[in-house]
């Protein structure tokens, strides 16, 4: 076991960490592009309306419960230690992957068990993230730290495509298996963070804020949730935002979320530092955050469906195949990561964040313009770079970003600061599906029923059967494109496809129909989609280079240790400003 003060003992501390997220990350995705394996194993129709529930719940249950706990348990860590928390999500992660794997039960029973629990593990996932960032920065000295967060946090990025490519491959072996790999990874990074890792932040103890944290939660999650069945259909309508469940949780939970902010401000210990967005490049940054996540993870939604609903079907590979392949043709996105990301913490210890977090969101945003240009039957080198550099935006983004949100707050306050970092990311991801569904579910509705219509009457399909297929809400679709399958078969049944031609019937069911007829309104809906995207990453741009301004020092230490941090970041910018912000006796500022 390595000493706090050994000079090994940081890269110790970083190698755990990112461990740690990637384990986080990989769980957020790999379930993401195992569904369809996941749906047959259990016995889930994913077409039949009821169930569409099941499958935003085991996409989303995951990440807003980490959305809603990072805060609280990054704050935790500031009271308590953070390596207890980190380590408790280690064995968290661990006993769950095996509760997961041995499902005992199908249909919507299967389902429901395997999503609670998922939000069991999306504890222990929180867990982790909450604390990682802030264990890396109390561990390396201001002069290190954006390259070793800039590690840290890209393999939390890559970890959501490398978990892609695994849940393919694992898939086509047994559906379990996507569970199963986080077993040994678990325990053997328990037991290393265990014997390794030490607290060495500041710690302060302080009363847990209640209230804070139960309307933090109750609002957040209704919020969320408001956001998730919005894209359901409701009483006619392609889409469900005039459903009173939806509309009672969208208002609700915004009136919730003010009262959380009222109370933050009127207890001593807030879970959530309100007096952190004094400082503008913390406010700026986490905004840039927030349009990030958006941005990303919408991308991200529409490039599998646009691979395994559309390109890859078109190109010959069979649907069962497709989840395989649709992650190994992601990989020029996550080497994008890998390359920009730890390069661009290094570069940024030494000419400043602000340039380089501007800068990828900048980077990315031209790789939505040129995705916007590509047809959908795309050339396959010409897509590859396009995501290659949509990837390399990313990761020139992510570790500044970070760097520059750690080092604007006080050394006791990381955990939390950490905490709304995740908080802001998470939420992203979550906002992406109902943000990019909506969009990709309007320009369906306007274009899809027509397409379908006129395709099945030109295959011989009588024309009241059609009509009646054609009014299938577009979001079965958008889902069976995203399962990657042809749900043909299914919405004509067996007696109509048997009274048709052989030809017009393997026509109809084969790799080629469905592909080519939602090619086209599905790109119409990519162009609305891409250019929000591209509007959301110009904003975080902007809201990076947003400069700090000092403001009169309150007789509260903590703010003023925050405000003379502002300060001195604005006057020298190529000072880490969370050196200010740390106690002479920190570990975190010893050089190793």
């Amino acid at each position: 076991m390595l000493a706090v003060d050994h000079p090994r003992y940081k890269w110790v501390a970083l190698s755990n960490t990112t461990l740690g997220n990637l384990l986080a990350t990989i769980n957020s995705s790999i379930v993401l592009i195992s569904l369809p394996a996941i749906f047959k194993g259990i016995e889930i129709d994913p077409l039949a309306p009821g169930n569409v529930s099941y499958l935003l719940w085991m996409l989303m249950g995951y990440m807003l419960v980490t959305a809603v706990l990072v805060v609280t348990l990054g704050r935790l860590g500031d009271m308590y230690g953070r390596v207890k928390i980190y380590n408790a999500g280690f064995a968290i992660f661990a006993v769950v992957s095996i509760v997961l794997s041995v499902d005992p039960f199908t249909g919507g029973t299967g389902a429901v068990w395997l999503i609670g629990w998922r939000v069991a593990q999306a504890i222990g996932g929180a867990m982790l993230m909450a604390n990682s960032a802030a264990i890396i920065t109390d561990a390396f000295p201001p002069r290190q730290r954006g390259m070793a967060l800039g590690v840290n946090i890209v393999s939390a990025l890559a970890g959501s495509f490398i978990g892609l490519v695994a849940g393919g491959v694992l898939a086509e072996w047994d559906w379990r298996s996507v569970f199963w790999v986080n077993i040994p990874l678990g325990v053997i990074g328990a037991i290393w963070a265990y014997r390794s890792l030490h607290d060495t932040g500041v710690r302060r103890q302080s009363r847990i804020d209640w209230w804070g944290n139960l309307t933090f939660a109750i609002g957040l999650t209704a919020a969320l949730v408001g956001i998730t069945y919005g894209i359901q259909p409701y009483g006619g309508h392609t889409q469900g935002w005039t459903n009173p469940w939806v509309l009672t949780g969208l208002i609700g939970g915004a009136a919730v979320l003010v009262l959380f902010g009222i109370i933050e401000t009127r207890v001593a210990e807030p879970m959530f530092p309100l007096r952190l967005f004094r400082n503008a490049a913390f406010t700026g940054g986490n905004l840039a955050n927030l349009l990030a996540s958006i941005a990303r993870g919408g991308l991200q939604f529409m490039l599998i469906i646009w691979l395994q609903g559309i390109w890859l079907p078109l190109h010959g590979y069979d649907y069962e195949q497709t989840p395989l392949w649709a992650g190994i043709y992601l990989v020029p996105m996550t080497i994008g990561f890998l390359v920009a990301g730890p390069l661009s913490g290094f570069l940024s210890d030494r000419f400043g964040a602000r340039p380089f977090a501007a800068g990828g969101l900048l980077v990315m945003a031209l790789s939505f313009a040129g995705l916007l240009l590509v047809p959908g039957d795309f050339s396959y080198p010409v897509f590859a770079v396009l995501i290659f550099v949509n990837g390399l935006g990313g990761g020139l983004f992510s570790a500044p970003n970070t760097s520059l949100l750690m080092s604007t707050v006080p050394a006791n306050m990381r955990g939390a600061a950490s905490g709304m970092r995740a908080t802001f990311m998470n939420a992203g991801q979550v906002l992406s599906i109902g943000v990019f569904f909506s969009l990709m579910v309007a320009g369906l509705a306007d274009s899809l029923p027509a397409s379908l219509h006129a395709g099945l009457t030109a295959q011989g399909v009588p024309a009241d059967v059609a009509a009646r297929a054609a009014e299938v809400p577009p979001v079965g679709t958008l889902f069976a494109a995203f399962l990657g399958y042809n749900p043909i078969a299914e919405l004509l049944g067996p007696q109509v496809l048997g009274a048709l031609p052989a030809g017009h019937a393997a026509q109809l069911t084969g790799l080629q129909f469905f592909p080519r007829l939602i090619a086209d309104p599905f790109h119409d809906g990519l162009v609305v989609v891409f250019w929000m995207a591209i509007g959301m990453a110009v904003l975080g741009a902007l809201a990076s280079l947003i400069k700090p301004k000092p403001v009169a020092a309150g007789n509260d230490p903590v703010t003023h240790e925050a405000e003379l941090s502002a300060e001195i970041s604005e006057a020298q910018p190529l000072l880490p400003a969370a050196r200010i912000a740390e106690p002479l006796d920190d570990p975190a500022t010893r050089d190793q």
